[in-house]
């Protein structure tokens, strides 16, 4: 499957399946996003690909790297170093976002008091979830 940002400057490929589809509300999720929260899959390196223009890297926080298009901006993906060996990506920068269905929530504890989250996913605390 195959995603891109915004201009399609940016573009990758993922081999499915992928390890996990999560919800994070963490506040540097939400930052880089501008959303109240963010869905993403894990996906194991050696299973994904830049295929276009490489995006630009910022470091957001200590082992932390997200990166998106130097053109339009758009959130691409973010690794960290706590659970190496994986890219995640945003869902929405999928080509089909509605094949990922998210099974977990996590940094729940980040949560924006109005946002609401019974959906009947389990919840963690904490960003990790590997």
């Amino acid at each position: 499957m195959h995603g891109r940002c915004l201009c399609g400057s940016v573009t990758f490929n993922v081999e499915l399946p992928v390890l996990s589809v999560v919800n994070c509300h963490c506040e540097s999720c939400r930052r880089q996003c501008s959303a109240p929260m963010t869905t993403y899959i894990g996906v194991t390196d050696g299973q994904w690909q830049w295929t276009g223009e490489e995006p630009k890297l910022f470091r957001s926080s200590p082992g932390v790297e997200r990166t998106f298009c130097g053109t339009c901006g758009s959130p691409m993906s973010f690794r960290s170093q706590a659970m190496s060996g994986t890219m995640h990506f945003y869902v929405a920068a999928m080509a089909d976002p509605e094949a990922f269905t998210p099974a977990l929530h996590v940094a729940h504890e980040e949560k924006l008091c109005w946002f609401n989250s019974d959906d009947g996913l389990l919840k963690r605390t904490g960003p990790e979830y590997l």
